[in-house]
């Protein structure tokens, strides 16, 4: 049942990393583009994700280490479903004429491409011990 509520709470972390995601992607296409956005659009999305999750979905476990060190391995964690994410995205911007013309569809395709690989990893790469 824990994992469970850990799952529910990360998808919660997930819908607000899109939203930052889309968010600031949408405040970059004029600027830096489709491509160039969603690559610092991402890293909003991690950061945010991050917070989230240690401070609500993984509140009762220790990643064992400092605060900065516990951030740079989350962030090296979340570039598997990163890659994932991003490539769906990418994919189908480059495939499919609606998706260009509708980014956001295809960011929330990749972002649910993504986040199995980054819930697996949080939960028994990361957050793996218990507080007692």
């Amino acid at each position: 049942m824990k994992v469970i509520k850990e799952l529910f709470l990360f998808g919660i972390a997930g819908v607000i990393g899109f939203v930052v995601d889309a968010g600031v992607l949408y405040l970059l296409k004029p600027v830096l583009g489709i491509y160039a956005g969603r690559i610092v659009s991402f890293f909003m999305a991690v950061l945010m994700t991050w917070i989230f999750n240690r401070n609500v979905t993984f509140r009762q476990c220790s990643a064992g280490r400092g605060l900065m060190a516990e951030f740079v391995h989350y962030l090296s964690l979340m570039i598997v479903g990163g890659a994932i994410n991003l490539g769906v995205y990418y994919l189908l911007i480059g495939h499919y004429a609606l998706f260009h013309q509708w980014p956001v569809a295809a960011v929330a395709a990749g972002s649910v491409a993504g986040m199995a690989a980054n819930f697996l990893s949080s939960r028994f790469l990361l957050y793996k011990k218990r507080h007692g």
